[in-house]
């Protein structure tokens, strides 16, 4: 059986918990957070690091242990009440950290605190008849948001600057959506694809799925990685 996912380890065991996980876009959406603290006039190193934790807990854990509790996209066989605990305590961890830094940041963290919990559980649950599940859902909640709260701990406002990086991440976040749409469908309800392609110097390329997935993975790969490097830019420039 063709894997779930480019990132997916053989099933069973501990692989199913790195296979969760989904690693590069864990850490492709934390950037994103690292990217928002950067660009605000001061950062904060121990502001950054919780927010760091409390978004690892909120998507790295909650939102794809959630995801894969709603129809085990990943043909995982962690128990569901395992991914019910890690939805429910990773949100828990995540809401306690950030009410940790409503005493240095501000009230005003507390409408993040609102927000995060209901992005993660109206997406990945599907909730409300599926209308946060969207391009536009993905782009606001794991792009725009992160962006938002990392800018917002630092700086305890938003500016332009930080609307004008949300905007950013959301074209990035409509980008990654639009090549792991059907590079999932591929890898996942795909059963046959065949044919050819003929070039106008008469070669003939046979149409098949990895040939029309290995683009699509190559792109993300490589995007995951770029925006984890901008981001250890950006901290090293303000390190340094």
């Amino acid at each position: 059986m063709e894997r779930p996912a480019f990132y997916a380890a053989r099933p069973g065991g501990w692989r199913d918990w790195w296979t969760i996980l989904h690693p590069p876009y864990t850490a492709w959406h934390l950037s994103y957070v690292v990217i928002g603290a950067t660009l605000a006039p001061r950062t904060d190193g121990g502001r950054l690091a919780a927010t760091l934790l409390a978004f690892f807990f909120a998507v790295g854990i909650a939102a794809h242990a959630l995801d894969e509790l709603h129809g085990r996209p990943l043909h995982t066989t962690v128990p569901s009440a395992w991914l019910v605990g890690l939805g429910a305590g990773g949100l828990v961890i995540a809401c306690a950290l950030g009410v940790a830094g409503v005493a240095t940041v501000g009230p005003g963290l507390l409408a993040f605190i609102v927000i995060g919990p209901f992005l993660v559980l109206g997406y990945n649950l599907e909730l409300f008849g599926g209308w946060m599940h969207t391009d536009l859902g993905f782009a606001a909640a794991w792009g725009a948001f992160p962006v938002l709260v990392g800018y917002y701990v630092q700086a305890q406002r938003l500016d332009a600057v930080a609307l004008l990086a949300a905007v950013a991440a959301v074209g990035f976040s409509m980008a990654q959506r639009s090549l792991s749409t059907p590079a999932r469908g591929l890898r996942r309800q795909v059963a046959y694809l065949g044919g050819s392609a003929t070039m106008h110097d008469g070669r003939v390329e046979e149409l098949d799925v990895p040939w029309i997935l290995e683009p699509l993975e190559r792109a993300l790969r490589s995007l995951s990685w770029a925006a984890v490097a901008l981001a250890l830019a950006l901290v090293a420039d303000r390190v340094f």
